[in-house]
């Protein structure tokens, strides 16, 4: 249970998914701020926390806060906001309260905002352990380093084909990052 319900300013309900997830932030009256998909990627969910602070406190509302709900809890806990969690079967009783029966992701983050802004008694409070945000943190870190690493592999690839032989390189220099594209300039 959030005890500062009546504090917030602003339900932020995210959809969590694989690769993406899907947000709706509601202000306290009920009107939509927010209503987009999100990539499952830490600087994206950054922004959106931080281009909603504008508006006041947020709560962050996940419906799933382990797993694939892990970076954008650990994303939220670390810009400062308090982060909760709608357990799946108060998201499904809140549901049926809702017309239509397609479940959709822009449907359940609204259901997850709306929940959290109207019901704050279903809600549950998210910990995560320093431990794990550790572990995310370094995660996050390492996939930065290998992009860095493609990156320059990339530069350096393209810096030789230029001094060999210009004209290859402008034909397939644009698709250097094409897996076949390794095995054909090897062979």
């Amino acid at each position: 249970m959030i005890d500062n319900h009546e504090t917030i300013d602003v339900f932020i309900g995210v959809d969590v998914g694989k690769t993406d997830h899907h947000a709706v932030a509601l202000n306290r009256a009920g009107k939509k701020l927010l209503d987009k998909a999100l990539p499952q990627d830490e600087t994206k969910l950054k922004t959106l926390i931080k281009s909603l602070a504008k508006h006041g406190t947020l709560l962050f509302v996940v419906d799933q806060p382990a797993t694939i709900g892990a970076l954008p809890v650990a994303v939220a806990q670390a810009t400062g906001i308090q982060v909760a969690y709608l357990p799946g079967l108060a998201m499904r009783r809140i549901a049926d309260l809702h017309p239509g029966e397609a479940k959709t992701d822009p449907k359940d983050a609204y259901i997850i905002a709306n929940g959290a802004r109207t019901m704050p008694h279903t809600l549950r409070t998210v910990e995560v352990p320093e431990a794990q945000v550790a572990e995310l943190s370094m995660l996050c870190g390492f996939d930065d380093d290998l992009a860095k690493q493609a990156t320059a592999t990339s530069n350096r690839i393209r810096g030789l084909l230029t001094q060999i032989h210009p004209a290859l390189e402008r034909v397939i220099g644009k698709h250097l990052d094409h897996p076949a594209m390794a095995e054909l300039l090897a062979k």
